[in-house]
């Protein structure tokens, strides 16, 4: 049997293996079409159709390294993305702490003011009893004392829920 009539033989074969694939399952059609196309064209011209398959091996080839590049250059991009989403998130935590920092520094002032404010009261003595003025600036220094407390606690509160 020559060459040619193998050929033949072999391109029949495929065209009824891919009729019976087609018929199984119908979305393989264009790849079936494809192989009986290049079938026929190995069995008219066999060395024209080895070195259109070249050309083709060689573009499979460049595609699927372009392909393997792209993703590649992809994960870079993710990692890069990564490592500014965490310094990003370093950034935010040091600018809580030095919100929380602030917040505490303004209740110390404040705290300073008050009790400047109270001393002076107690330089102008304003006629009350010694008795008086203690058990009033006791009950108005726990109380700002506590407004000073709930202030903190607001403040941290309010950064903690914008660290988070």
């Amino acid at each position: 049997m020559s060459e040619r009539v193998r050929a033949r033989d072999r391109m029949r074969e495929r065209e009824s293996a891919c009729k019976r694939a087609l018929e199984s399952s119908p979305e393989n059609e264009r790849e079936c079409a494809s192989e009986i196309e290049s079938a026929r064209e190995r069995e008219s011209a066999p060395e024209r159709v080895s070195a259109r398959e070249r050309v083709r091996e060689r573009t499979s080839r460049a595609r699927e390294r372009e392909s393997e590049r792209e993703r590649e250059r992809a994960r870079e991009s993710e990692r890069a993305g990564d490592k500014r989403k965490n310094a990003r998130k370093r950034e935010q935590a040091r600018e809580h702490a030095r919100e929380r920092e602030r917040a505490r520094e303004r209740a110390r002032e404040s705290e300073r003011e008050r009790e400047s404010e109270r001393a002076r009261e107690r330089e102008r003595g304003e006629g009350k009893s010694a008795q008086e003025h203690v058990s009033e600036s006791e009950s108005t220094r726990e109380r700002e004392r506590e407004s000073a407390r709930v202030r903190e606690r607001a403040s941290e509160r309010e950064s903690e829920t914008a660290h988070e």
